[in-house]
């Protein structure tokens, strides 16, 4: 068990318990209870180090290991330097645990006055909040003067009354009369410091109980705001959406016209004395007493954040107009019903999905045997003469069947078969191609022009073609002395531009275009 434990321990550990034991063995201290305190403290040290080892190493094996490598948001690398960061570990999460808690303190305490100030607890503090962000909303200038009075008067200030305190008041006859702060003289107490809170004390505790309540207050916002805002926004409605959307963008081409002639001064100032005010005890009861009379009081059988997140529109407006509204009510009514009526008339979708035409190209090759053209593949590319592929002798690229053939990632097929392009010269001209023969009647092939540095004038450049076709095996047929004589000469190549339709000879290869529907695939939510 021993080699277990130092096995998990590490050299550190037992370390840091030996020079705490040698620090208080030198205090003097040798009594019995002593040493078993010591004994007692140095156990539940390994057993509490070998927990975490033990623990560290279980989780080692669940978590995915961390490579090193830098983690990628939106396909953009972090710094170099966040690699360098320690992975997780047991050991290291409870320690920065401890530590954050101990440190924590000083925010919770900003935070309840904050909210003391907010509640008009003390209406003299809430007053003085309110001047001073008067001051600011009819001079914002004044907001850089904001961090410099804080550091006086929040920092400076209370650290030498501090290091300086006033007399304290005593009762007695004889005491000294207090005739006032006087910071004259030299510093009578020591200065301020800031301490993290003691582990297991009471402070510790309440620092963990406003953590948690923090933690719930931010799940609870979290979900309210996902429920109020996605809906609207991720075009699960799209007219809504869409309505949402066109509104943004009227809104902000207005803006960037009339935003200098809006007073923001005594916009912010009436809306901060408002939010203020609306906090006061009597103005929040008369707040409660008027939603109580026209608006038909709480809603207890509102539905759950979760509930709301998937009710739509049209779910909601039924809901309004089965509960009986009062007064106030009928003009947010009819301002809805006017607004639904706008969206569902005059947001118009598009319901079809997109669709997109794809091409293939069937080529085929000519025997140099039989004579005859064999179907060679389906390919992406004409493999014109011209071709990058052609040029670097790299063979054509494609599947042989028909039903091989995909379509593109994302998309389906919308048409039932594929299509002959009737149109051979148009695709031809769009892609500039040039040493080839265009059928316009028939089966619309589009031929090569022989070429006798390709295709081997006088049987000396067959073995070029095999090359460039990737062919080693290519045969250059023999030919004899009487076939040498006949055979005639073929000119300067040309073009279909340069000269009718069929003069000349046709080179080694021959495509046509095929075309077919492809509409946009439907994601499956749950597949995102």
């Amino acid at each position: 068990m021993d080699d277990l434990a130092a096995s998990f321990l590490g050299p550190g550990d037992d370390a840091s318990i030996q020079e705490e034991d040698d620090g208080q063995q030198g205090s003097g201290s040798g009594t019995d209870s002593t040493t078993t305190a010591r004994t007692l403290r140095r156990g539940i040290l390994k057993a509490a180090n070998l927990q975490d080892k033990l623990l560290e190493k279980l989780l080692a094996q669940v978590i995915p290991v961390d490579d090193g490598q830098p983690h990628e948001a939106g396909g953009n690398a972090e710094p170099s330097s966040f690699g360098e960061r320690p992975g997780f570990t047991v050991g290291a999460m409870s320690n920065n645990f401890r530590r954050f808690n101990a440190r924590i303190g000083v925010v919770f305490k900003f935070q309840a006055k904050a909210l003391r100030v907010l509640s008009w607890r003390r209406p003299t503090h809430t007053l003085s909040l309110l001047a001073v962000y008067t001051f600011v909303c009819l001079d914002p200038y004044l907001i850089f003067v904001l961090p410099l009075a804080i550091a006086l008067f929040g920092i400076f200030v209370p650290s030498f009354i501090a290091r300086h305190p006033a007399p304290t008041s005593s009762s007695e006859a004889h005491a000294v009369r207090n005739l006032g702060y006087s910071p004259r003289g030299p510093p009578l107490a020591p200065a301020r410091t800031f301490k993290p809170t003691k582990e297991l004390s009471r402070d510790f505790f309440r620092n963990l109980g406003d953590l948690q309540n923090v933690m719930d207050d931010y799940s609870v916002a979290h979900d309210k705001i996902i429920a109020l805002v996605v809906p609207k926004t991720n075009f699960s409605d799209e007219a809504l959406s869409s309505a949402i959307f066109v509104l943004l963008c009227g809104a902000c081409a207005l803006m960037t016209v009339t935003a200098h002639l809006i007073p923001w001064r005594y916009i912010c100032l009436v809306a901060g004395w408002a939010a203020i005010w609306s906090n006061h005890p009597t103005v929040s009861r008369l707040i409660g007493e008027w939603q109580a009379q026209y608006l038909g009081g709480d809603q207890k059988g509102e539905p759950s954040v979760t509930q709301q997140a998937v009710h739509d529109n049209d779910k909601k407006l039924e809901q309004i107009q089965n509960h009986p509204p009062g007064p106030s009510a009928d003009s947010s009514l009819a301002a809805e019903r006017a607004f639904d009526a706008w969206v569902r008339s005059d947001i118009i979708l598009d319901d079809a999905p997109e669709t997109r035409e794809v091409e293939i190209f069937e080529l085929q090759r000519l025997s140099d045997t039989s004579g005859e053209w064999e179907p060679w593949l389906f390919s992406p590319s004409p493999y014109d003469p011209l071709s990058a592929a052609r040029i670097a002798g790299d063979r054509p690229t494609g599947t042989r069947f028909f039903e091989d053939v995909l379509p593109p990632e994302g998309w389906e097929w919308s048409g039932k078969k594929w299509a002959l392009d009737l149109w051979s010269r148009e695709w031809v001209e769009e892609r500039i191609i040039t040493g080839v023969e265009v059928e316009t009647e028939g089966e619309r092939w589009v031929y090569d022009i022989y070429n006798e540095h390709e295709n081997g004038g006088d049987g000396g450049g067959n073995d070029d073609l095999g090359a460039a076709l990737g062919d080693g095996d290519y045969e250059t047929p023999v030919r004899s002395q009487d076939q040498s004589r006949n055979t005639p000469k073929v000119g300067p190549t040309i073009s279909w531009e340069e000269g009718e339709e069929g003069i000349g000879r046709r080179g080694s290869w021959r495509r046509r275009r095929w075309v077919r529907m492809v509409k946009r695939e439907n994601v499956d939510a749950a597949s995102n």
